[in-house]
């Protein structure tokens, strides 16, 4: 704590700046620069795990600094060199460009339009499958994958051994500036096509099936233990620890809804991870 707290105080007292007022002052690049070091390493992060492992806490500080790299930043063009006459041009604020990694790294970047944005941190081990995204202050740990046309929205925290699978979308959380991100914990499947957004948490080992949609407005069936789950005012959605989550649909009230039949979408937990669960959602060491 002690060896980023000058940086954290200094951020706080910039979050207050307009754009003008930072791009005058010639010690807040410094500073942003180190405030985004940590953001790559790992060592801060939007939001983490309460020490009783229980809950979650937003890290207000660190959503200020990225939004002060965004005030700060100016519009830059970039280019990737593909060979001979191609290339392909980017234009973003020039706080935050594509990240850069190297063999050191230990991340697998797979060839086909995959990018990580800067300002955020994918531990050693992960992988990440053609085309996908991780947007700034994203946090992934170590063997977690990122499979094709999966995006990782800013701010998302995903624990270790996750696996995203095709078409997952991990919404981003920068504002409001208070609000909790989407929280996928460790060991959670997560099939194709699912949608998790506003501040929904994933707790260890759950498994959330193809095509499930998972956000504030939507409450959640447990069939097993025969409750409903919803976001409050106090807390955002909560998806149980081993819960296995599959796309149902209750009946909409109403005559008219009665007459035709209607029905609306929502999620249902149907059980919970057994022996049988985890077979067919076992990790594959060979690939990470």
């Amino acid at each position: 704590m002690e060896q980023y707290q000058e940086i954290r105080e200094r951020i706080i007292a910039y979050s207050a700046f307009s754009a003008e007022e930072l791009r005058a002052d010639t010690g807040v690049r410094k500073v942003f620069d180190s405030f985004k070091a940590l953001l790559n390493s790992g060592i801060i992060r939007a939001a983490q795990p309460d020490p009783s492992g229980d809950g979650w806490t937003v890290n207000l500080w660190v959503k200020q600094g990225i939004l002060v790299g965004m005030r700060l930043g100016v519009l830059h063009e970039s280019h990737i060199e593909l060979g001979g006459p191609s290339r392909l041009s980017f234009i973003d604020k020039d706080t935050w460009p594509l990240r850069r990694f190297t063999v050191s790294d230990n991340v697998r970047i797979v060839p086909g339009g995959s990018s990580v944005r800067d300002g955020s941190y994918l531990a050693s081990t992960v992988v990440m499958m053609p085309p996908s995204y991780v947007n700034v202050g994203a946090w992934v740990d170590e063997g977690s994958m990122i499979d094709s046309h999966a995006l990782v929205g800013s701010c998302a925290q995903v624990g270790k051994k996750v696996h995203l699978s095709a078409a997952v979308q991990i919404g981003g959380v920068l504002e409001p500036i208070g609000a909790m991100p989407v929280i996928i914990e460790d060991e959670v499947m997560v099939g194709g096509n699912c949608g998790i957004y506003e501040g929904a948490i994933i707790r260890k080992r759950a498994v959330i099936g193809t095509g499930v949609i998972l956000n504030g407005s939507t409450p959640v069936y447990d069939l097993v233990n025969e409750i409903v789950l919803r976001k409050t005012a106090d807390s955002p959605l909560v998806i149980p620890e081993g819960a296995v989550v599959v796309a149902g649909s209750r009946q909409v009230k109403g005559a008219f809804a009665a007459e035709h039949g209607l029905s609306i979408y929502t999620p249902l937990i149907v059980k919970y991870r057994d022996e049988r669960t985890d077979s067919a959602t076992a990790l594959e060491s060979a690939l990470r």
